[in-house]
């Protein structure tokens, strides 16, 4: 009969490691890349399709039980293409990356707009010279104003507070600000609120909040999510990235490195191969060894530290004697010991755990006393077992 060789297993298990390294290596600059080059983006804050409590997925949830559809645009581009395919509520959050005439362009093009985080730029170029004007306390305000939205969604809660510029309404009056502002030419609205207290999902089921949030943003038949993007930057405006900044000639010196790094690793990296049983010059005896550490222990007349060494190895052997867990504490044994010869459990701590020796004199009479415990205990499981 022929034997059969393990030399194949071991090729195998080889090329599953260099298989495995490479697979590695390839999730670690794919990752690289994807972070270095704003291949990913969080969704969290305002985020219609993020459950986060942040997020306002509920709130499109609730819009498209009302019959509205929802749009989700992450680009401007997208967003204007919609708008002229179905003129209906913009919402937005603040985006500080447009101009104030792409501003305009592109609330221009919905029937209803609706700024959802708006800051003191967004307010005074689509709503008539707002501004921002402090935060209200969390508590609920009532609409007091002739909005039918607010009318019919009660005492809301509030944060952020506007001043309202010429010919804009106010609404949810709280301290020196208004909750909502709300213009319109006949043609177009434009409505502000704060959306992390009234549309988030955490938010959201607060007092009147929901209707509120539905009310505004359930007008058209068709809502347009517009998500800004650092991409849709105007021309000239646009913030200079990692690559901007930085010299021609360090992209190609990291992949440079990056190469040299892996051709280093092939070149040098240990080949795993089968383990080889090596004979030792010289066979050292156990009780060699047990003498070698009692001289070392000697030297350095650290009596407190060898007579540890002795309570460690006498409380490993009560555990098994009294069928012990192994990781039961240096207490609880004690006590077990303790209880097993009827002893008092000061004494039988002190033994096993608290006397501190401070001379030789004093660790043989430590290493006397543990002896004996154990041949106490080893005394009274033998009478157990004894038959009568």
């Amino acid at each position: 009969m022929t034997a059969v060789t393990a030399s194949p297993p071991r090729r195998r298990s080889a090329a599953a490691g260099w298989i495995a390294l490479v697979a590695a290596l390839a999730i670690v600059a794919l990752l690289g890349t994807t972070l270095v080059f704003g291949g990913w983006t969080p969704r969290d804050t305002l985020d219609p399709e993020s459950p986060a409590p942040d997020g306002t997925r509920a709130l499109v949830r609730l819009l498209e039980q009302q019959g509205v559809r929802v749009v989700v645009a992450r680009d401007l581009a997208a967003a204007e293409r919609e708008l002229a395919a179905d003129r209906g509520t913009l919402v937005m959050r603040d985006a500080p990356m447009l101009s104030d005439g792409t501003l305009r362009r592109l609330g221009a093009k919905a029937r209803d707009t609706v700024l959802i985080e708006p800051r003191s730029r967004s307010l005074d170029v689509l709503v008539r010279g707002s501004s921002l004007a402090g935060v209200a306390e969390d508590r609920a305000v009532d609409g007091a104003c002739d909005l039918p939205v607010a009318r019919a969604a009660g005492p809301t809660r509030i944060g952020q507070l506007f001043t309202p510029g010429a010919d804009v309404a106010g609404c949810y009056p709280a301290d020196d600000g208004f909750g909502v502002l709300a213009w319109g030419d006949g043609e177009a609205t434009v409505t502000a609120v704060d959306g992390l207290s009234v549309v988030t999902n955490r938010a959201l089921p607060l007092d009147g909040n929901a209707a509120l949030a539905v009310g505004l943003l359930g007008r058209s038949p068709t809502l347009v999510w517009y998500v800004p993007s650092p991409a849709d930057a105007d021309t000239g405006v646009a913030a200079p990235t990692i690559g901007d900044l930085t010299p021609a000639w360090v992209t190609p010196a990291l992949v440079l490195l990056l190469l040299a790094g892996l051709t280093a690793a092939l070149w040098r990296g240990r080949r795993f191969g089968p383990l080889v049983a090596e004979r030792l010059p010289v066979t050292v005896r156990a009780s060699e060894t047990t003498e070698g550490r009692a001289r070392l222990y000697a030297a350095s007349r650290d009596a407190a530290h060898a007579l540890d060494e002795l309570r460690r190895a006498t409380r490993r052997r009560l555990v098994r004697l009294l069928g012990l867990s192994p990781r039961t504490p240096p207490e609880h044994i004690a006590d077990a010991v303790a209880e097993r010869l009827g002893a008092d459990r000061a004494v039988v701590h002190g033994i096993l755990i608290d006397d501190l020796p401070r001379t030789d004199r004093d660790l043989v009479a430590a290493s006397d006393r543990l002896r004996d415990l154990e041949t106490s205990v080893r005394a009274t499981l033998r009478t157990e077992r004894t038959p009568r």
